[in-house]
């Protein structure tokens, strides 16, 4: 008798691991020097082919109202409706749609970004750290993350002009995460 054999390949859940993760954006400030903040509260999982990223399915909510700089006017600011908008759009999110390996250790994560209801497409370069346990026997996963967008493509389009020419906020954000991912069972 003949043993027919399925080719099947098993998906695996990461979940992150908010306590040794964050999300960090810079923005140039006066046209001199960057200012930077964070969202402090956000939520992702990777869906995986066995441990290869490659071919992941990744979503990422983030809660805008977690936004902080530490200035409690600017971070005031930033909720309002010149920026996030919070009352209406609470969440920011970001749906991978394609991970192209560069090599083993990066990848460029293109995906959809959604701010303010507006979406476009972004790519992100991706370092992967590895997979390594923890002390507890939990297996992790390791990423950094970094990109650039032009915040008025999503319709933060809020700026005051200087009297010595420019402009006080620019354009362009500078994004930024280190992640870690814990294996569900």
């Amino acid at each position: 008798m003949e043993t027919l054999t399925k080719n099947v390949s098993t998906k695996t859940k990461w979940a992150l691991d908010p306590t040794h993760s964050e999300l960090l954006f810079k923005v140039k400030h006066l046209m001199i020097t960057n200012v930077k903040g964070e969202f402090r509260k956000f939520q992702a999982e990777v869906t995986s082919q066995e441990n290869d990223f490659a071919k992941a399915n990744i979503n990422v909510t983030i809660d805008a109202a977690s936004v902080f700089t530490n200035e409690d006017q600017r971070d005031g600011h930033l909720k309002g409706a010149d920026f996030f908008d919070v009352a209406n759009y609470p969440s920011l999110t970001f749906k991978g749609t394609s991970m192209t390996k560069i090599d083993n250790e990066n990848f460029v994560l293109t995906g959809q970004l959604t701010i303010k209801g507006v979406s476009k497409e972004v790519a992100l370069d991706v370092e992967f750290g590895g997979i390594n346990k923890d002390p507890w026997g939990n297996e992790k996963a390791g990423f950094s993350v970094s990109g650039k967008i032009n915040r008025k493509d999503f319709g933060l389009n809020w700026n005051a002009a200087l009297e010595t020419g420019g402009v006080l906020v620019s354009d362009e954000v500078k994004i930024s995460a280190e992640v870690q991912f814990v294996k569900q069972a």
